[in-house]
């Protein structure tokens, strides 16, 4: 890990710097000689009480790599943003697959320490629910908007003063496109009770898509990158609206900037 630490210490941007050859199946090898093991080991050490800071950013690494491996380039940019200012954040991203969720902490933890807003299904999740509820996660039932609400800003608020930052992503479930009128202003909301800023984050992560039977594993295409790019961190002025609707405007920038207005959907 001390190697990612220096790298991410240093520089602004990350690029996947090896092309590895394709696997013939990609997703077979993806989650039998990748997932699996990581997966595995996670969950004995959550079992362990022994899944701290340090392991959970090495599990994150190594899905990092994995995906590589599985001929899958990574490139993020906009990592000095995270470093522009002092103490937790609130952070707001788009939602399109599992595999954001895994690689956040490669980027972000090792900078500010991270927790996730997750619904209460991936808390119950064969050997992976162990896992996310060793990261002390803000826990949602997604069923009743009211109560999620106040949920996360008293967790929320809980979280931030405790020094962490609080990872959300509003538009409440996965979804491979992106629609503005559903990513609502939670994030906005929470860094406004706190007094922190908010940053945002664009991603483009369909090469890890979503199962029809179960949405956690879908076809892994190694045809498509992984785009990554964290926004400038923004101070909550007045009621927030001109904090969220910018970070709607540079989610959906970032997705035309990389090509991918399939991506989008425009609202009036």
């Amino acid at each position: 890990m001390e190697k990612y630490k220096e790298l991410f210490a240093q520089y602004d941007e990350y690029s996947t710097q090896k092309n590895y050859r394709k696997p013939f199946f990609p997703s077979f090898y993806f989650y039998i000689c990748h997932v699996a093991r990581i997966v595995l080991y996670s969950y004995k050490q959550a079992k362990n009480n022994d899944y701290g800071d340090i392991k959970w950013v090495n599990s994150s690494l190594d899905v990092l790599k994995s995906i590589e491996k599985t001929g899958i380039n990574v490139h993020v940019s906009g990592m000095n943003n995270l470093r522009k200012v002092e103490g937790p954040v609130v952070f707001v991203s788009n939602h399109m697959s599992v595999l954001e969720t895994f690689l956040f902490p490669s980027f972000i933890h090792q900078v500010k320490k991270i927790v996730y807003v997750m619904k209460v299904e991936l808390t119950t999740f064969p050997f992976f629910g162990k896992v996310a509820t060793a990261r002390n996660p803000i826990v949602v039932g997604r069923k009743n908007p009211k109560e999620d609400l106040i949920t996360v800003l008293e967790d929320g608020s809980s979280r931030i003063k405790n020094g962490l930052s609080v990872i959300i992503f509003p538009q409440r479930t996965r979804s491979k496109k992106f629609d503005p009128s559903l990513f609502n202003s939670l994030g906005v909301k929470l860094a406004k009770r706190n007094n922190v800023p908010v940053i945002p984050i664009a991603i483009v992560t369909d090469a890890w898509g979503n199962g029809k039977l179960i949405k956690e594993f879908g076809k892994i295409d190694p045809t498509k990158e992984v785009k990554m790019a964290f926004g400038e961190p923004m101070e909550i002025i007045g009621n927030g609206n001109e904090q969220h609707e910018k970070s709607v405007y540079f989610i959906k920038s970032k997705l035309t900037e990389w090509g991918r207005t399939d991506l989008l959907i425009n609202n009036p």
